[in-house]
């Protein structure tokens, strides 16, 4: 067992079992909205949780009824009055750093060294899509909803969907859900590759999610951050660019004292003690 006490946030909560961390979005009289601090917070906590030795996988979900409703309109009618306030090209000026920035606040969960596994019952829209693209598998519950919901306001979606679910679902699927904004349930979300699996009930879904990210959590954490590093480096980078770093990669960050403990433990039926 450890001992690690996680941060505080006012808009997220996180828990530790064992190695595993919990995040939950937890504005649920809101839908779990992401209103200005919401933001911040993602970005500062997987911060963390990219540089707690402890953790080695993570779970994202949200408290109540809903994954995520995307932002929080408040917030948007705000960026949106500022406009009245500045001159034209300093408005836009302005207004695409702050685009910048929200991106950044959800790269962080890409960046993050550690699997992450989102766990998704109720509304994933907007945001919430921009959320969920930017983990390493996605799980979902019979009366999801998912939708690119950002054309039905007159706008293209800036964060992240339309930059990384075309790696994730066919191209066609992707350009329609994207013109259209319809919403997509759970079982057309397995269908299409959305999701890794459904299941019939969010109590089922989190009892396997939770045992998947435990089993990972049970693997050399080294190797696991080296798998997602390099998934990152393919999916950007040319064949051949992707395994010369590879081979540099494994060259310097392959532990044989992992390997060994691997070797071992399997032959005795075991599971190994990994250092963190």
């Amino acid at each position: 067992m450890n001992n690690v006490v996680p941060p505080s946030y006012t808009t997220l909560q996180v828990r530790m079992e064992e190695h595993v961390a919990w995040v939950a979005f937890n504005r649920p009289d809101k839908a779990n909205a992401m209103n200005e601090a919401m933001w911040d917070e993602i970005q500062a906590c997987f911060e963390w949780l990219d540089q707690e030795p402890v953790v080695r996988a993570v779970v994202l979900c949200g408290e109540g009824r809903h994954f995520c409703a995307g932002i929080d309109l408040a917030m948007f009618a705000g960026l949106a009055g500022a406009a009245d306030e500045l001159e034209r090209s300093r408005f836009v000026e302005q207004f695409r750093s702050v685009i910048l920035r929200l991106q950044g606040n959800l790269t962080a969960i890409e960046r993050c060294r550690k699997p992450v596994l989102a766990a998704i019952q109720g509304s994933c829209v907007g945001g919430g899509v921009d959320v969920i693209s930017a983990c390493d598998m996605r799980y979902c519950c019979d009366g999801v909803k998912f939708s690119i919901k950002e054309i039905d306001i007159g706008m293209v979606a800036d964060v992240g969907t339309l930059q990384r679910l075309p790696h994730i679902i066919p191209a066609g699927v992707m350009r329609e859900l994207a013109y259209t904004g319809r919403n997509v349930d759970a079982a057309e979300a397995e269908r299409i590759g959305l999701v890794n699996q459904r299941f019939d009930s969010y109590e089922e879904m989190i009892e396997a999610v939770s045992a998947l990210a435990q089993d990972i959590a049970r693997k050399s954490p080294l190797a696991i951050r080296g798998c997602k590093q390099m998934l990152l480096y393919t999916r950007d980078h040319s064949v051949a660019d992707a395994l010369n770093y590879q081979a540099t990669w494994n060259g310097g960050m392959l532990s044989f004292e992992d390997v060994m403990l691997a070797i071992a433990a399997t032959g005795e039926g075991k599971t190994a003690d990994f250092k963190d």
